[in-house]
């Protein structure tokens, strides 16, 4: 792991597969490269914490992707349970509220006691699936934009180390929340990739100089042809 640079570590692979065997497969193609991935409901729901051991075990980072949306004690104990599995980024989603969100923050600060390293904890402002008319169709009263700024500052309030938050969010959240609060970035596809699902996006590139710490990326990489030469392209071009 040594051999990764700054540039690897920017990039966080998601790791949505159904199937063990092709996690193994392609974090292997990526040895070496590769230093931080994304383990999300689908795979978590089939394989659970042997997929994070798995992955530790290798000496990798962990960005557990469950979105845990609940009431406070609830997600106070989910996030609790999160941190001895050892994941390195653990998300909520912000909707949830600021006691929620307090509760979450609560489990990670005590942790931090009994360990050196303890994980962050990052809220999930509005999902890059969507955008102003499907807010309004499910009967949000603001616009996404309006919307990603009241609930990055209710996060940082609550005491969350960042956000997940569409690229196009970046530079505002940049503005209001200052240059330590953490931004993942998904919704990021590569010039040459197709857009998919994804209605915000942005090109790598694009959203490192607009200010993402972290970008989750997925198909462009898992689904390429030759995994391995996505990654790197991907570092090229944000390079």
């Amino acid at each position: 792991m040594s051999a990764l640079n700054k540039t690897n570590g920017k990039i966080i692979v998601a790791l949505d597969f159904d199937s063990f065997s092709d996690v193994k497969k392609l974090v292997n193609q990526l040895k070496n490269e590769a230093l931080f991935f994304k383990v999300g409901k689908q795979l978590f729901t089939g394989f659970g914490p042997d997929v994070v051991k798995f992955l530790k075990d290798k000496g990798l980072k962990v960005f557990l992707d469950l979105k845990f949306h609940d009431i406070p004690n609830t997600v106070e104990k989910a996030v609790k349970t999160a941190c001895k599995l050892g994941a390195d980024i653990i998300n909520v989603h912000t909707s949830g509220g600021f006691e929620m969100m307090k509760s979450a923050y609560k489990s990670v600060k005590e942790f931090s006691l009994t360990s050196a390293s303890p994980p962050k904890i990052i809220g999930v402002t509005i999902l890059t699936s969507l955008d102003n008319a499907s807010l309004k169709e499910i009967g949000f009263k603001y616009s996404v934009k309006n919307n990603v700024k009241r609930l990055s500052l209710l996060a940082k309030e609550a005491g969350l180390d960042g956000i997940v938050a569409s690229p196009h969010e970046i530079k505002i959240i940049r503005k209001i929340c200052g240059k330590d609060f953490l931004i993942i970035t998904p919704g990021i596809r590569p010039s040459s990739s197709s857009t998919n699902d994804q209605k915000r996006f942005m090109t790598p590139s694009e959203a490192i100089k607009a200010g993402a710490d972290f970008l989750v990326i997925g198909r462009p990489i898992t689904q390429a042809d030759n995994p391995l030469k996505a990654f790197k392209s991907i570092v090229d071009e944000i390079k």
